[in-house]
């Protein structure tokens, strides 16, 4: 199970280090590389999105699931227990939503940059007409 988690948080931190890439200031030229560049990974960094979903469902059907640990049958260790379950459970729900998010906001941005682009060669050619 902590291999799934450790997994998911690797592909979250390498997103949120390409998003970072990607809005740094940088010379035109170099930037436009980036985006080709991050263009080309998009594609293999889609399995973080099925991935994340399917993390996200086991994280409801745990949080569904779980014995409950209330009034005075519950000894302090059933407690800490049930409330590090449900700790763990936040963190890794959190870790899904910030992968699939993080990887929305670098598909949005390479398609804005692409588009952004596109128009400038537009505009450029009907000044030259």
């Amino acid at each position: 199970m902590a291999l799934e988690w450790m997994v998911m948080g690797s592909a979250a931190a390498i997103e949120a280090v390409f998003l970072l890439l990607l809005t740094l200031p940088l010379p035109n030229s170099l930037a436009r590389n980036v985006v080709k560049l991050m263009k080309a990974a998009l594609r293999p960094l889609m399995a973080v999105i099925p991935f994340a979903l399917f993390q996200l469902l086991d994280v409801y059907w745990k949080y569904e699931h779980r014995i409950t640990c209330s009034g005075e049958s519950c000894t302090t260790l059933e407690r800490d227990r049930f409330e590090k379950s449900t700790y763990k459970g936040q963190r890794n729900g959190l870790i899904a939503l910030c992968a699939a998010f993080l990887y929305w906001m670098i598909y949005r941005y390479v398609y804005y940059s692409e588009e952004l682009a596109r128009l400038e060669v537009q505009n450029n050619r009907s000044k030259k007409e």
